[in-house]
């Protein structure tokens, strides 16, 4: 079969895997993304997340991440849930955090995707990364025609707004790459910018992760910035407001991924059952959830930090 074909193969089967999109690009090095990389860094916006400043060649680069690399499969998978926390007053988790630990499902579906490619188009060699080496996943999106890189940094889609993951199977094939490059759409809206209560975003494109919800209450692993006491709109674990106030949102549509979706008393819980949480409750409510990653200790502190708002 010629590139095209095979191209059309790839990303049907992605389809079939119930991934929302497949797009390929040709591996290269991100010239564009250096000196927004270096700028970032330079100014200490990555805060504790030191693995940012390791392996910028890598990051730029992924024939130097995985050798023999020629193309970029970028895949996205939805996240947007049917439900809702019912106590309005309840501490909020992002919604990607309400099922199953997104790195093992992505990751289990990228491994059968690679099977296929390697049965039914080529035998190769690959490697399937979710946030877990120094890839930058939404740049290679981005090239691959699957949305732009919005004002609140995150990947957005004409077609499925931003609530998704992104992953990448790094391949030794010469896959006929995309050459639909969607532009932007942000446009003069400011609503990701205007809503982020701790002021996050210090310019369009540029989000402090100093001081980001998400960052302070899962990457943070001392205590809080007590700049921002007061700050996190009852945000424990993470934070969707940039993505909630996000017009290309409303396209959001449910996701039908099992796996994501929450325990069954998750969505029930009260503020009062929050705060009494004991260790246990912790470990049988976020026995698969990427809450795990802060451990009981760390939500207690966020917890701590939320009713303490003077």
């Amino acid at each position: 079969m010629d590139k095209r074909e095979q191209q059309e193969r790839i990303k049907q089967k992605a389809l079939e895997l119930g991934f929302l999109a497949c797009g390929i690009s040709k591996a290269d090095f991100l010239a564009d993304e250096k000196p927004r990389l270096e700028k970032w860094l330079e100014k200490g916006m990555n805060g504790e997340m030191e693995y940012m400043a390791r392996n910028e060649d890598k990051r730029l680069d992924p024939r130097l991440l995985h050798e023999g690399t020629k193309s970029v499969i970028s895949v996205l998978l939805n996240y947007f849930p049917r439900e809702k926390q019912q106590d309005p007053n309840a501490p909020v988790i992002s919604k990607y955090a309400y099922g199953t630990d997104y790195h093992f499902v992505l990751k289990d579906k990228l491994k059968e995707l690679l099977e296929f490619i390697n049965r039914e188009i080529a035998p190769c060699n690959a490697c399937a990364f979710v946030d877990s080496a120094p890839v930058l996943d939404k740049s290679w999106a981005a090239r691959a025609g699957l949305g732009w890189i919005g004002k609140n940094t995150n990947l957005i889609s004409v077609e499925h707004g931003s609530f998704f993951f992104i992953g990448e199977l790094l391949v030794d094939l010469e896959l006929e790459p995309d050459d639909r490059i969607v532009s932007n759409h942000c446009g003069s809206c400011t609503r990701c910018i205007d809503a982020c209560p701790t002021k996050a975003i210090v310019a369009p494109y540029v989000v402090d992760a100093r001081r980001c919800i998400s960052y302070q209450t899962i990457e943070q692993r001392g205590e809080i910035d007590e700049e921002l006491r007061g700050q996190f709109r009852d945000r424990v674990f993470g934070c969707d407001i940039c993505q909630d106030v996000c017009p290309w949102n409303l396209k959001a549509e449910p996701h039908g991924e099992t796996a994501f979706d929450p325990h069954p008393r998750l969505m029930e819980l009260s503020r009062e059952e929050w705060q009494n949480m004991n260790e246990a409750q912790f470990a049988e409510l976020f026995r698969k959830s990427a809450v795990k990653r802060t451990k009981y200790s760390g939500l207690m502190r966020n917890l701590r930090f939320l009713e303490s708002k003077e």
